[in-house]
C-alpha cells in the first residue's frame, strides 16, 4: 500500500511540479532490497526549493490530494493513516557524501522517480547511526538495515 501511494505521490510531483522525487528511507530500501521492512512512512526527498519559496505549491498539492500537513518542521502530510514527509535532496551529499548525479532514475506505472543504489543507502545508514537522535530512537533497526544491505552488496 505505502508503495502504491508513493507512485502516486510521484506521479502528481513529476505531473503538477516537474518534480522528480527520491523515494527514501525504509520503504525505499525496501523497494532496492526487494524485502519487506515495515516501513511505516513514505520519506521523500525532493529539491529544497519546494520546501521553502515553493512550499506554497507544494502544500496546495498535496492537500488537493487529500492529504493535512500535520507537521510543518517535518513538512509531513497525512491522508487516511499514510504519513507521507518531505525533505530536501540537496541534504544527501553534506550528509552523507552521494552525488546526487549518480542516482539513478527509475520509471514506473507511469511516474519517475529517484532511487538509491545499496551502497548509497549504507552511506546513509552508516551516517544515520552517528545521529543523537537515531542513535537512541532508531538505532537497532539501523543496525538491522545496514546487516541487510551489507548482506547483499558482499554476496
Amino acid at each position: 500500500m505505502m508503495k502504491t501511494e508513493f507512485i502516486h505521490i510521484a506521479r502528481l510531483l513529476n505531473n503538477e511540479l516537474n518534480i522528480v522525487p527520491l523515494l527514501y528511507g525504509s520503504l525505499g530500501l525496501e523497494q532496492r532490497l526487494n524485502k519487506n521492512l515495515n516501513a511505516d512512512d513514505i520519506d521523500i526527498l525532493i529539491p529544497e526549493i519546494f520546501l521553502n519559496e515553493k512550499w506554497d505549491s507544494l502544500t496546495a498539492l498535496m492537500n488537493g490530494d487529500g492529504y493535512t500537513l500535520y507537521d510543518l518542521r517535518e513538512h509531513a502530510f497525512e491522508k487516511s493513516g499514510v504519513s507521507a514527509a518531505f525533505a530536501a535532496i540537496e541534504s544527501l551529499t553534506p550528509f552523507a557524501g552521494i552525488d546526487l548525479k549518480q542516482i539513478p532514475i527509475i520509471e514506473e506505472d507511469r511516474a519517475r522517480y529517484y532511487l538509491l543504489n545499496l551502497s548509497d543507502y549504507l552511506k546513509v545508514y552508516s551516517s544515520s547511526a552517528k545521529d543523537g537522535y537515531r542513535e537512541n530512537v532508531k538505532n537497532k533497526r539501523d543496525e538491522q538495515f545496514i546487516e541487510y544491505i551489507k548482506s547483499e552488496i558482499f554476496l
